[in-house]
């Protein structure tokens, strides 16, 4: 029967929904695994190294994720130092340019790869678990939902799938996440993970490393459900209004490009949706026995959104090489990478589109 409980649920999808639905078709349903589809493909294509969906698959998707994550965001250090301290104490850092400025005269060049060990290592963790189960959600929903349903609803599968993984990718990330902060936005307290750490246990016990973990979720999770369903349907619309011709004429190079202005554009929406809940958990994870709601009752209205410009260009940047090298990652090991979802012939007949 159509819709399941769980499409009912995603009618509220603010992205897009189905201009029709689905009803009960008299002729008997059967429910073999033959006949189920996964969302983007399963077959073993010619040149491809492994099947989709399969074990070395999600491995590699994995390392995918970690390649993409830790370079990225340890290669933006200096420009998330910035941004940090201008959330933490904006009447010192007032500016980007300025917060630059402040922070060479003060700690000279080095002062502002400050943090950068615990932005590689958490950040390496954080993309293991982002990008590998959300390819193992997104495989797994999908079935769940059958082909045709998966098909209708591909959006809110999108939502659904990035959200899970991310829940676990931050439980991965809140202690690095939380060191890093410490050494960019309290001058003195330690200058390298190796102090940092120790220091901030034997202060505050396991708590200081997990006590932003909620604000974390709390921003990561919408900024993760954005990065990839507005990557998934951006890639969609590209090939499917903007590229002038289909994705199986196109190369490997001009694909990875297609990859890349997506990420971007995913980006910006991204940065936008996840600032306030940053500006939080970088004034929690500064501030000794605070809490998320008193942290953000002090900052405000205006002040949750100090550093916007900053992390859009960051954010922007990032996502786009993310994705970027995750794509090319899976390129390089010969992994599958299946076309935009297409309409399934059954569903096709139901609607009337096909003899």
């Amino acid at each position: 029967m159509y819709p399941s409980t769980l499409t009912q649920l995603a009618r509220a999808n603010p992205f897009s929904a189905p201009l029709f639905t689905l009803q009960r078709a008299d002729e008997p349903q059967t429910h073999s695994p033959v006949q189920k589809r996964r969302l983007a493909a399963a077959a073993v294509a010619e040149g491809d190294s492994c099947e989709f969906g399969s074990q070395k698959y999600l491995m590699l998707c994995g390392f995918g994720g970690i390649l993409s994550c830790g370079t990225t965001h340890t290669a933006v250090v200096p420009l998330d130092l910035v941004k940090c301290r201008m959330q933490v104490d904006p009447a010192k850092y007032k500016s980007i340019f300025n917060g630059f400025s402040v922070t060479i005269r003060e700690d000279g060049m080095r002062g502002l790869a400050k943090g950068w060990a615990p932005t590689f290592i958490g950040y390496s963790m954080q993309g293991l678990c982002k990008f590998g189960f959300y390819e193992v959600f997104k495989i797994l929903y999908g079935d769940l939902l059958g082909e045709e349903n998966a098909y209708l609803w591909r959006t809110s599968l999108y939502l659904a799938a990035s959200a899970s993984a991310e829940f676990f990718a931050d439980i991965a990330l809140a202690p690095m996440e939380a060191c890093k902060v410490r050494i960019q936005t309290q001058p003195g307290y330690a200058n390298t993970l190796r102090e940092c750490a120790p220091k901030m246990y034997a202060e505050e016990g396991l708590w200081a490393f997990y006590k932003g973990v909620v604000p974390l979720w709390m921003r990561q999770i919408p900024y993760t459900m954005m990065k990839f369903a507005c990557f998934e349907r951006t890639v969609e619309l590209l090939y499917k209004y903007v590229v002038p011709k289909p994705r199986s004429e196109c190369s490997k190079s001009e694909q990875l490009v297609v990859t890349f202005v997506a990420g971007y554009i995913a980006g910006v929406f991204c940065a936008i949706v996840s600032h306030p809940a940053d500006s939080v958990v970088s004034v929690l994870n500064k501030e000794k026995g605070s809490t998320a709601a008193q942290v953000l009752k002090k900052l405000g209205p205006k002040g949750v959104w100090k550093g916007l410009v900053a992390r859009i260009i960051m954010i922007g940047t990032l996502t786009a090489l993310q994705w970027f090298i995750y794509d090319s990652v899976k390129v390089y090991f010969r992994l599958p990478r299946p076309p935009p979802p297409e309409m399934p012939e059954s569903l096709k007949k139901k609607l009337g589109l096909t003899e």
